[in-house]
């Protein structure tokens, strides 16, 4: 896997890394064979899941990438990227990963 930004976050992504795929591996399989009409619940109980087991590591690891821009100056830059190309925003009755 690669490096952080910062070095000091470096262990964090790792440790968010690996929290996330283990996470994604029970969700992926078991979300495709869950039938239409039950999937809104599963994917409810998966994302509480996600949250109990890795949301406080990937808060922890956020935090470290945000400092590290600021500690960079990168602000000025990643707003500039963000007004000249905006991100999609998520489709209606989904969540991005931020707001998880």
């Amino acid at each position: 896997m690669a490096s952080s930004l910062s070095a000091e976050c470096t262990p964090l992504k790792t440790t968010y890394d690996a929290c996330f795929n283990s996470w994604f591996e029970g969700y992926l399989e078991p979300a495709v064979a869950t039938s239409a009409a039950h999937r809104s619940e599963y994917s409810k109980r998966k994302a509480e899941e996600y949250q109990q087991k890795c949301g406080k590591i990937w808060e922890e690891y956020k935090a470290c990438v945000q400092k590290a821009i600021k500690d960079n100056g990168l602000e000025t830059v990643l707003q500039q990227a963000r007004d000249e190309h905006p991100l999609a925003s998520p489709a209606p009755g989904q969540q991005s990963p931020s707001s998880k």
